[in-house]
């Protein structure tokens, strides 16, 4: 009934949606929220309460707005477990589908943000008068497993912003590079006395690939993940479609996480490519690093991807996803070191010791999950920028191979992109994959070292 009389309005654009969980006490920590619901004899129910943080929460581009709200019934177990989630139109919809009296909702606040500007950020007030009506989705003390069948959906295209906003400050400041002309070039110094343009420089050539590079990884990750989600729905086969599954569980975390903390990097070197016109806004670098920042924190923050992936997904399955996807990593390096070509054999090098790392960190990571949670915990977000960053160039090495025997048939007429794939990973596995040894490192110190000081001498 509640598909029939929402779903084909929202599927059209006729109407808008939100995701509505955060209280000002209740941010990561949902099972802290305090907006309750009262059912009525009707069998709807009356919301009460505020929430912050709401993505396009009011707007006048759609006819109607639909709320759907985490809240807590009178009687409801604590934290998570009692957690129910209600669809709150903002106008109440009747029974032929047209619009009825306005519901009991309303914005009393909007954020002024560093970054998204585009997006009104709302506080919203339920029920401040009569009580906003809602209707329940799925059963009662349900609603985390209800919204977490849209939070991975979230926070894949979360991931995707990050390659966006990637994208686009790689394409502006390899056009500036382009366009500005400074110094001389190293290269002919002699030969050559007039200004040349900085892309001729070094230093402006490795900002450049690495922004590329990154990017082309992060998308990389983000589309295996829309694979396997792909795959997890629609495979024949049973077998195939819960690996596939596994595949997603693993991979949704790391899109999320590895994307948006290298779309911010990625941003931040193309102001600096931009040199000073970079810190100007009007040059729109700057608005890229601004926008970029957000994505680490909502949809769940990277610490909180990081805990997810290094506890959870670690023992998924008994550890059978990472276990399998290490070893598609290990066939990937093998194909690679066992190529005709010096390029690729290059990158599976590089490779291997990156995958070796992943192995040996996440054998230890298991070994003290039990035991020993809290070294996992703070080992976890440099087992994410570890497990990103090899995934990353495991995954443009199968670019490289396919670009490789593309070049070798030589029937494509396109050779230039071909070669300028293999060239990428390459780049990529010399210059950004030796990164995934210090991240190693870092893991599995422990959480010792973490608390030595109290806050009173971190204060000092």
């Amino acid at each position: 009934e509640q598909k029939s009389l929402y779903l084909a309005k929202l599927v059209t654009g006729e109407w808008t949606a939100t995701m509505v969980l955060t209280e000002p006490q209740a941010g990561s920590d949902v099972g802290a929220l305090r907006v309750k619901a009262t059912k009525q004899s009707d069998g709807s129910y009356l919301i009460e309460g505020t929430k912050i943080y709401i993505s396009y929460g009011d707007h006048d581009m759609a006819e109607n707005i639909i709320h759907m709200v985490l809240a807590r019934l009178p009687d409801a177990p604590a934290g998570t477990k009692g957690i129910s989630l209600f669809l709150v139109p903002k106008f109440l919809v009747n029974a032929d589908g047209s619009l009825g009296a306005r519901n009991d909702v309303k914005p009393v606040g909007l954020e002024h943000k560093l970054g998204i500007h585009a997006s009104p950020t709302c506080v919203m007030a339920f029920g401040e008068n009569q009580g906003a009506v809602g209707y329940l989705v799925g059963g009662e003390n349900n609603g985390m497993a209800c919204m977490f069948s849209m939070m991975n959906a979230a926070r894949l295209n979360v991931g995707l912003q990050g390659v966006a906003i990637a994208e686009r400050a790689y394409q502006q400041a390899l056009a500036y590079a382009r366009e500005r002309r400074q110094g001389k070039s190293a290269a002919r110094r002699l030969a050559q006395s007039g200004p040349v343009e900085i892309i001729e420089h070094p230093d402006v050539r490795r900002m450049l690939l690495t922004m590329k590079a990154t990017t082309e990884a992060i998308r990389a990750i983000c589309y295996a993940n829309a694979v396997a989600i792909d795959e997890a729905r629609h495979l024949p086969d049973d077998r195939a479609r819960a690996k596939a599954k596994l595949r997603e569980e693993l991979l949704t975390p790391i899109s999320k996480g590895f994307a948006t903390d290298m779309a911010v990097e990625v941003a931040s070197l193309g102001i600096q490519v931009h040199g000073g016109m970079g810190y100007i806004e009007e040059t729109g670098a700057a608005q890229h690093l601004r926008d970029a920042r957000i994505l680490p924190i909502y949809e769940g923050t990277n610490g909180i991807q990081a805990m997810d992936l290094a506890t959870r997904k670690l023992s998924l399955n008994g550890g059978a996803a990472v276990a399998a996807f290490i070893d598609d990593m290990g066939g990937c390096v093998s194909q690679l070191m066992n190529s005709h070509s010096e390029q690729l054999r290059v990158i599976g090098t590089c490779l291997e010791q990156g995958v070796a790392a992943v192995d040996r960190v996440t054998e230890w990571l298991t070994a003290r999950l039990k035991e020993h949670p809290r070294d996992c915990l703070s080992g976890a977000t440099p087992y994410l920028r570890l497990f990103g960053l090899v995934s990353g160039g495991y995954l443009l090495g199968l670019g490289a191979i396919a670009a490789n025997d593309h070049l070798v048939d030589g029937s494509s007429g396109e050779d230039g992109f071909y070669k300028s794939k293999i060239s990428i990973a390459k780049f990529y596995a010399q210059n950004i994959l030796p990164q995934a040894q210090a991240w190693a490192s870092a893991a599995v110190t422990g959480a010792d070292q973490l608390y030595e000081l109290t806050p009173d001498q971190m204060a000092g």
